[in-house]
């Protein structure tokens, strides 16, 4: 009697049970639609952050190059205006501050008076020409402290919230070993001028120039590395060009460091003609020196013709790249870069050349620098895009 009944009323409440399950189907759906979305909403999201930590410690990288660059060119201005000597003190942390009393003003012009420099050079300097040159040499300090300060701190910053790939992390420390011993190379640098002599050693000035060179290149290289951690490979084909860069890239970091030189011992306000140097394709004075080979780091006639000829050599290494590299198979972001490399070639020779005949203006001479740089920045991108390919 009972199984009757039921299965009276079953097929009268089927249509009901049928609505009812499909609005609980319908109900549910939402609710499965946000459960299953949600692992994957949530590792695109990880992804995106993953991909976006790299490229924020790479714009920090590429923003401490832009400043060490900006470090060189203003010490290029320092060293041709003859500002470098004008602070006799090492305070890396009271030097922050200038003078900021007239009494101050007269200390520290005072301890300027008693080096070479100021008796043999400029003697009967008035106050405000010094404060012109001090000017200089305090910006140039102010900014080295900045740069420390813009790499230590965001390096920290990355490395405590996990954003600094593995392999950076030993960079990192090496870039701010690299920059303290800058610091107390440039120290080094200046105290070779308080005594018996009216400028800096040049030795010394072209380690200080050289170190900076280095730590520029390696920010930059490391920089490319996290933009592009797996550019476009060129063909097997193109492994002797990307040697022949390599050899172009260490004539391009000896030429830099000759022109340091140049700068030490002033030697590029004489000689002021091109190619000819008083008439004579190598100047009579090249060897004048004795031993012979102190002529390659202390005779003025000498280290002119020799940065000529390097930085001669230089162009036609560019150049010489350029077209070998017009037969080989590259990627177009290897190609464009060696067509960058070849016109800041000719810039750059330009800029020294004009730079010499009308005999080192501080504009010209810091433009020279930066274009040096430049230089060695694309080298090195044109170096990084042209990797073989070993599949």
């Amino acid at each position: 009697m009972i199984i009757k009944r039921i299965r009276r009323v079953i097929p009268s409440r089927l249509p009901l049970l049928r609505q009812l399950a499909r609005a609980g189907a319908a109900s549910r759906l939402p609710l499965m639609a946000i459960a299953g979305s949600s692992p994957s909403t949530s590792t695109s999201t990880a992804k995106a952050k993953r991909a976006a930590q790299p490229r924020a410690v790479a714009i920090w990288l590429f923003l401490c190059a832009a400043a060490v660059f900006a470090m060189a060119v203003i010490g290029a201005i320092t060293r041709l205006t003859g500002s470098g000597l004008s602070i006799m003190e090492w305070a890396p942390i009271t030097g922050t501050l200038p003078p900021l009393s007239q009494a101050e003003w007269n200390r520290v012009f005072d301890l300027y008076r008693q080096i070479p420099q100021y008796q043999l050079l400029n003697h009967g300097m008035s106050l405000a020409e010094f404060k012109t040159i001090f000017w200089w040499e305090w910006v140039h300090r102010l900014w080295g402290r900045m740069i420390g300060l813009v790499f230590l701190l965001p390096f920290l910053w990355f490395w405590l919230r996990g954003s600094l790939p593995a392999w950076l992390k030993p960079h990192g420390f090496a870039l701010l070993g690299l920059g303290a011993l800058q610091g107390v190379m440039g120290w080094y640098m200046v105290t070779s001028g308080f005594a018996d002599r009216t400028e800096v050693s040049q030795y010394r000035l072209v380690l200080h120039l050289s170190l900076a060179v280095l730590i520029y290149a390696y920010m930059l290289w490391l920089a490319i590395r996290l933009v592009w951690p797996e550019p476009l490979q060129s063909p097997r084909a193109s492994a002797s060009l990307r040697r022949g860069l390599i050899g172009l890239l260490v004539l391009l970091g000896i030429t830099l460091a000759s022109g340091g030189f140049v700068a030490g011992l002033r030697a590029g306000f004489s000689y002021n003609t091109f190619p000819l140097m008083d008439g004579y394709l190598i100047p009579k004075g090249y060897g004048l020196l004795q031993p012979w080979i102190s002529n390659l780091f202390e005779n003025h006639a000498a280290v002119q013709f020799n940065h000529r000829l390097l930085a001669s050599l230089t162009v036609i290494g560019c150049l010489g790249i350029w077209l070998w590299s017009r037969g080989q198979e590259l990627t177009a972001a290897a190609r464009r870069a060696i067509d960058a490399v070849a016109l800041m070639a000719l810039v750059q020779f330009g800029l020294g050349i004009a730079t010499l005949l009308l005999v080192v203006p501080v504009s010209l001479g810091a433009l020279h620098q930066a274009g040096a740089l430049v230089l060695l920045g694309l080298v090195l991108t044109a170096l990084y895009f042209l990797r073989p390919r070993y599949s």
